[in-house]
């Protein structure tokens, strides 16, 4: 029930149709674009089966042994192994993972939440749902989530420009239904299925649209390709990129040409109500593990810019306390954030234990509105030297490497290959061209800034804020309707 590492390389050797730089690829786990990121999943499935892990990666029932990113919240202990096992994650492999399923997993959650209107709908759809979020459970799937179209013209509506551009359904069979169109997604060309939905996007004003579809697609479906972006690892050494050599996570966008999705893998399909009622309440528990690892981001961040401090003598200096300072209360807030989002959550209407949703929402948008300032800040902290530092080479052979270590040695307790590698880790988390793909990325990996306001804006309880000025202004109940 527990797949381990070996078990999940194997298991994405199923034939899908990989394409990058032109080529099709033919053994994803061992292709050096991929090889990184599928070794960094395949040791967390390793980690679950580990004694020192387990305990904190895994829970047992009455079936056996389990995954505890699959398992549906239903106490704050449950909330809390989950955060737990992303520390243990991240202080393993040594370093920020984002797209490793858990955050993926909580939108089939979601969906069962709103099971009584998916049935209204259709009957057949609340059933898929309970026995889909059931068999990833049990399976240990690794689940991803496939949101953003092309999108196209966006000053059209999708029925009035070429209508491959927003994912779309093209016929019914006794097999399933049949799509067309392209989705986005992070680390599809290596996961087991796809959660695909509706991004946010107009798909039409009638209660019928054949563009509001939701469904859980395996990977190696026929018709199925995914045409996945250069990998930022390729060709870097870990020495002088420590972060991108390792961590880069592959993008793809999945092109479904004519593509069959069999019946009990939809969850619901041409109900604009539907599709708007799911996308509204998506992220209420997937945003948590996604803004959890913002926390060890932080981490990473205030290390690197205390160490640097350390290592040149300034952290005694008020004004770089004053900034390490600031850095800190970005971490802690987010922090604290989380906390008491769980602290004050309530239950679902499937009976989960939903984070307080406001509390949350306002969460995230400030763990990733701050992020570039944060960015910034450790940069100024770390100074010049990273964007000049040469490789490691450089201090390892011929001529330059005398030269190099007497200037790179800061006292007798750092010397120069401390200092070269701690500015090469600073130049990656912030300088390299996986630093900008992780801002873009924290800007619209869930929503972009405006849908996160707009999800804290409808969530939050205006009744305390409107009784308390009601009560003190002396307004009349009229001002409440």
């Amino acid at each position: 029930m527990r797949m381990t590492g070996e078990e999940y390389r194997e298991s994405i050797r199923d034939g899908r149709t990989v394409l990058l730089d032109g080529e099709r690829v033919e053994d994803v786990p061992n292709h050096p674009a991929f090889r990184h990121a599928v070794d960094l999943r395949a040791r967390i499935y390793d980690m679950a089966h580990e004694d020192r892990y387990a305990p904190t990666m895994t829970y047992e029932d009455e079936g056996g042994i389990h995954a505890i990113t699959n398992l549906a919240p239903r106490s704050k202990a449950d909330w809390q192994q989950k955060r737990d096992w992303v520390r243990l994650v991240m202080r393993d492999v040594g370093g920020l993972a984002l797209r490793m399923g858990d955050e993926t997993v909580g939108a089939l959650w979601s969906l069962l939440d709103g099971r009584e209107m998916l049935d209204a709908v259709d009957s057949r759809f609340g059933e898929n749902i309970a026995n889909q979020v059931e068999r990833v459970r049990i399976e240990d799937r690794y689940v991803v989530s496939a949101n953003t179209d092309p999108k196209g013209d966006r000053s059209l509506p999708p029925q009035e420009q070429d209508p491959d551009m927003l994912l779309h359904v093209v016929r019914e069979t006794d097999a399933g239904i049949v799509v067309r169109g392209a989705k986005y997604e992070t680390g599809a060309a290596y996961a087991h299925e796809a959660f695909v939905k509706p991004t946010i996007a107009n798909w039409g004003n009638e209660t019928l649209s054949d563009y509001a579809l939701g469904f859980l697609c395996p990977m190696n479906l026929p018709g199925l390709k995914h045409i996945c972006r250069s990998s930022l690892s390729r060709g870097l050494d870990p020495e002088d990129y420590p972060i991108s050599a390792r961590f880069d996570e592959v993008d793809s966008l999945i092109i479904f040409d004519n593509v069959t999705i069999p019946w009990e893998y939809v969850f619901f399909y041409r109900h604009t109500k539907a599709a708007a009622f799911v996308r509204a309440m998506l992220h209420r528990y997937t945003g948590f593990p996604f803004v959890e690892r913002m926390i060890h981001l932080a981490d990473m961040l205030i290390g690197a810019a205390s160490f640097n401090a350390r290592q040149t003598g300034l952290d005694k200096n008020p004004a770089v306390r004053e900034k390490l300072a600031r850095m800190i209360v970005y971490r802690e807030g987010i922090n604290a954030f989380q906390t008491a989002s769980i602290e004050l959550a309530e239950e679902s209407t499937a009976g989960f234990l939903m984070p307080h949703q406001s509390t949350f929402y306002a969460g995230r948008a400030m763990a990733c509105a701050e992020l570039p300032a944060m960015m910034h800040l450790t940069r100024e902290l770390v100074g010049g030297q990273i964007c000049l530092t040469p490789d490691h080479k450089s201090f390892d052979e011929g001529e330059s490497a005398e030269w190099l270590k007497k200037y790179y040695t800061v006292n007798e307790r750092w010397g120069p290959e401390d200092r070269r590698r701690l500015l090469a880790f600073a130049r990656d988390l912030v300088n390299s061209s996986h630093a900008g793909h992780r801002i873009s990325f924290h800007l619209f990996a869930q929503a972009p800034p405006y849908a996160h306001l707009g999800a804290l804006y409808q969530t939050f309880d205006w009744n305390g804020p409107l009784d308390f000025v009601k009560a003190a202004a002396g307004l009349s109940d009229r001002a409440m309707d």
